[in-house]
């Protein structure tokens, strides 16, 4: 992926890091909640969680992320020109429809770092906060992406930027409020058929939206990109990780998918580059 043919995104932040006191490491969280976050689980209740699992939110200054080497330079210009492909993507898309795309920004940290949805360390893996529309990062997570989970390249990587990005669509388009109205009213969160699922095959597909027009904007894929980012997302299915930590499956606690719903909704998106054909929520079969 030749990924520098991108413009680079003014809206990503460094340095805006925070070290918990008492620490998480990525071993002492569950593999299924590791992961299961990498594409964006609902946040409220996940950070939630994680701050009472450390000590109810004991932090200090935290470690600078601003790159000092010429490795951390170059994954943090990968960030900008991702995030940047995102944003000419839905100006696109929003400019069609006769309206103005609110970008998010995208806070890259270390250690651990305080959101308008809570304070979250490193172990939660990427994710969207509706609450201030930002993105969270710690670029440790792409190397524990590659040798946990064998989910390799650009195209991967880009993949998990552009499903928190989708999560920001879906908050603006109004389908986030309209789950947590559901959920007040009694719907069922969890599950193979439930509105988490449903939330989250959406921001896949919506993933695949942009990697369609990306590379029609940009013709910036190589061969073996898409089927990094497939690999990426069956590797992250909900019964795939449960399969790895536990050795069973349990569908009636699934939250993002499994692996082949997962890849479909990608794909999805993908071919058509369509937001209108992501449409999970009124989806009979996900």
């Amino acid at each position: 992926m030749d990924w520098r043919r991108s413009r680079q995104s003014e809206n990503v932040v460094t340095g805006g890091a925070a070290r918990l006191g008492g620490g998480v490491g990525l071993g002492g969280v569950a593999i299924v909640v590791l992961v299961g976050l990498v594409m964006g689980r609902s946040p409220l209740e996940i950070l939630g969680q994680l701050v009472n699992m450390n000590g109810g939110g004991q932090y200090e200054s935290g470690e600078d992320v601003r790159p000092t080497t010429p490795e951390q330079g170059e994954q943090v210009q990968f960030v900008r020109a991702i995030l940047g492909s995102t944003e000419d993507t839905w100006e696109e898309v929003f400019s069609a429809a006769g309206k103005s795309y609110p970008a998010p920004r995208l806070v890259l940290f270390g250690g651990a770092v305080e959101s308008a949805c809570g304070r979250a360390s490193a172990a939660v893996g990427p994710f969207y906060c509706p609450n201030d529309a930002q993105v969270y990062l710690d670029l440790q997570f792409f190397r524990d992406m590659e040798q946990r989970f064998h989910a390799a390249g650009d195209l991967a990587r880009a993949y998990v930027i552009a499903h928190e990005v989708g999560h920001h669509l879906q908050n603006v388009l109004g389908g986030m409020s309209a789950v947590d109205r559901a959920r007040q009213r009694g719907a069922s969160m969890e599950g193979a058929e439930g509105l988490s699922v449903r939330l989250e095959l959406q921001a896949d597909c919506f993933a695949g939206v942009w990697a369609n027009r990306s590379e029609e904007r940009l013709h910036w894929l190589e061969p073996g990109d898409v089927e990094s980012a497939l690999a990426a997302a069956t590797a992250i299915g909900d019964d795939a990780l449960q399969r790895q930590a536990q050795g069973y499956v349990v569908p009636d606690s699934f939250t993002h998918g499994t692996s082949q719903q997962r890849v479909r909704w990608f794909k999805a998106g993908l071919k058509s580059g369509d937001i209108a054909n992501c449409d999970t929520f009124k989806a009979d079969q996900l």
